[in-house]
């Protein structure tokens, strides 16, 4: 299976409550929802009350990445307004394995992200304690950015580090860049979800849009 999760960063927030049925409607499988803090990454986007209001309209789960620092501080309210999956980033946490079982005792499910150049190695003694990893393919912080190919040959070499030890419903997720142009390849290299914004939210045929980008 191939999972879409469309950025809301890249939806238009005037009419937020039809762009998150739009995703519903064109057959997306979650809601991808980029905190962003202005300090671990040069952006500041949304807080817990977006979450909330997602959650109240829309039965998709919810796929919270917090590009933030001190993520531990916030990770109980994420919960409480609705996340489904809640997504760290392994180069803002001091004590990984930490934060991970922090989440999971909310009764979510945990995700690790990993920047660009962050090597796969740190996540080698908690990888079987994870739902979720997301290889960043473009540098985190603003929309829109290049695709950096360079994430192909570090989704293939997850797949061959870590054969074996991942959960049966684990998802490997890519965000950045992920368009008709380079969804292919990202299936190919073992990825089965993807993060979509500009180019699911600027589609003019966005169920085509959402079939594109689960190979289909």
């Amino acid at each position: 299976m191939i999972y879409v999760a469309p950025s809301l960063l890249s939806a238009d927030f005037r009419t937020l409550e039809k762009e998150i049925k739009s995703c519903e409607e064109t057959g997306c499988d979650y809601l991808h929802l980029d905190i962003m803090d202005g300090h671990f990454v040069p952006n500041i986007t949304f807080g817990p009350f977006i979450v909330e209001f997602c959650k109240k309209a829309s039965k998709l789960p919810l796929d919270v990445h917090l590009m933030i620092e001190n993520p531990e501080r916030y990770i109980p309210d994420f919960v409480k307004a609705g996340a489904d999956i809640v997504v760290v980033h392994a180069e803002a946490c001091v004590h990984l394995h930490r934060q991970i079982q922090f989440i999971k005792s909310f009764g979510v499910k945990a995700g690790v992200a990993l920047n660009p150049a962050t090597p796969l190695e740190v996540l080698d003694y908690v990888i079987e304690d994870l739902d979720l990893v997301l290889l960043m393919s473009v540098n985190p912080g603003f929309s829109g950015q290049k695709f950096i190919p360079a994430v192909q040959d570090k989704l293939r070499l997850f797949k061959q580090r870590y054969a074996g030890r991942l959960k049966q419903d684990f998802l490997l997720e890519v965000d950045g860049g992920v368009n008709d142009q380079t969804v292919g390849s990202l299936i190919k290299a073992g990825a089965n979800m993807f993060v979509s914004g500009n180019y699911f939210f600027q589609h003019t045929d966005r169920k085509h849009a959402v079939k594109t980008l689960k190979g289909l």
